[in-house]
C-alpha cells in the first residue's frame, strides 16, 4: 500500500485509488468520510506545456508557471458548479488536500504535487460541437515543492500552504472580463471574439508579440519594436503616438505581452510598473483574463495607471483592424 506520494515519480491508478480511498474513474475523484465530509481530493490532468498544445485544444489543461489551468468537468452544454466541481471550491474556507496527477497513458499517472486553488471564474468557450457555452475554469498553485507528501500529514502540509500563502485576498481570486456583455444578446458578436481568441492562443508565445506590434502599428502608434527577449527587462514593445496625434503626440508607449491561459494578478501588475521608463505609459495585454485586485492596482490613485486589455478586448480589436493571423501560426 502508498503510503506517500513523491514528486516526479509515476503511479497505477490502483496504487491512487487504493491509497486515497477515491473511485475508480473521473477527473475529479473526493473521497469522504462517513458524514460527506470531504478528506481530501484527486485530480487527474492530462495537462501540458506550449510546446505540445499546438494544433491542440487550446481550452486542453495547461501548466504556465507552475499554475494549473483547469476546466471543469462536461464537455458540452453550459458547466455548473454542481457535484464534483462544486466540491472544489470547499478548499477556500477549509484547507483540504488536493493531490495533483498529470495522465501518462495505460493507467499510469506522475504526481505533481498539492494544489492550491487560487481562484475559479466563468469564461466563454466553443465546445466539441462549435457551439459557444459558459464553462468554469479553475487556476491552481501546484506546490512542487514538497518533494514529499505522506498521506497521514497531508492535512498538516496544505494547512501550512495556505497559512503561508499571499493569495487569501478575496480581489484575488476574482476575475472580471473587462467588456462583459449579455450571452443570450450578442451570442453571434460572442462566438465571433471567442473563435478569434482561440486561434491567438494558438500562436507561439515571441510570435504573438510580434503580431501585437503589428496590431499596435495598424491603430496608428509609430516606431512601434519588439524588445529583445534577454534585455526586456519586462517590457515587450516600445511604441510613440504619433504627431497627428495631438493630445499625445510623441508620448512613449511601453508593453508588456502575455499569451496566458491563467490570469493576471496584481503581483504581475505591479512588477510592469517597476519595469516602466519614468516617461512611458504603460499597457498590459493578455490572452487571459485580470483579477479584480490586478484592475485595482492598475488603477491605483498614487501610482503610475496602467490599461488592461484582456484577450476579450484583445479579440475584438485584431478583428476591427483585420490582422492576417496564419502570418504567425
Amino acid at each position: 500500500m502508498v503510503t506517500e506520494f513523491i514528486v516526479g515519480e509515476k503511479y497505477t491508478n490502483d496504487q491512487i485509488r487504493f491509497a486515497l480511498n477515491v473511485e475508480n474513474l473521473g477527473g475529479v475523484r473526493p473521497s469522504v468520510d462517513a458524514q460527506k465530509n470531504l478528506q481530501h481530493l484527486a485530480i487527474f490532468t492530462t495537462a501540458q506545456t506550449y510546446e505540445k498544445v499546438i494544433g491542440e485544444n487550446p481550452y486542453h489543461d495547461r501548466i504556465e508557471n507552475s499554475i494549473l489551468i483547469y476546466t471543469a468537468q462536461g464537455r458540452t452544454g453550459d458547466q455548473a458548479i454542481a457535484g464534483r466541481n462544486k466540491r472544489i471550491i470547499e478548499q477556500y474556507s477549509n484547507p483540504i488536500p488536493f493531490y495533483c496527477f498529470s495522465n501518462e497513458g495505460r493507467q499510469v499517472y506522475t504526481f505533481l504535487g498539492l494544489l492550491e486553488l487560487l481562484r475559479h471564474y466563468q469564461e466563454y468557450q466553443i465546445d466539441s460541437k462549435k457551439i459557444l457555452r459558459t464553462v468554469w475554469v479553475f487556476e491552481f498553485q501546484i506546490h512542487s515543492e514538497i518533494p514529499t507528501v505522506p498521506i497521514e500529514n497531508a492535512k498538516d502540509l496544505i494547512a501550512s500552504i495556505f497559512e503561508k500563502s499571499k493569495r487569501t485576498n478575496v480581489e484575488e481570486r476574482e476575475v472580471v472580463l473587462l467588456e462583459p456583455s449579455e450571452f443570450e444578446n450578442q451570442q453571434t458578436i460572442n462566438y465571433e471574439t471567442e473563435e478569434l481568441r482561440v486561434q491567438l492562443l494558438q500562436i507561439n508565445p515571441y510570435r504573438f508579440e510580434h503580431l501585437v506590434k503589428d496590431v499596435i502599428e495598424a491603430k496608428g502608434f509609430e516606431k512601434v519594436s519588439v524588445t529583445t527577449a534577454s534585455q526586456d527587462g519586462g517590457i515587450d514593445i516600445n511604441a510613440y503616438a504619433s504627431d497627428s496625434d495631438y493630445f499625445f503626440s510623441k508620448t512613449h508607449i511601453q508593453v508588456q505581452v502575455k499569451r496566458w491561459r491563467h490570469s493576471v494578478g496584481s503581483v504581475e501588475i505591479n512588477n510592469f510598473r517597476g519595469a516602466l521608463s519614468t516617461t512611458a505609459k504603460g499597457v498590459f495585454i493578455t490572452t487571459s483574463h485580470f483579477t479584480r485586485a490586478a484592475i485595482q492596482e492598475a488603477a491605483h490613485p498614487a501610482k503610475l495607471g496602467i490599461s488592461l486589455i484582456d484577450g476579450f478586448l484583445f479579440s475584438k480589436i485584431v478583428k476591427e483592424v483585420s490582422v492576417d493571423l496564419t502570418k504567425y501560426t
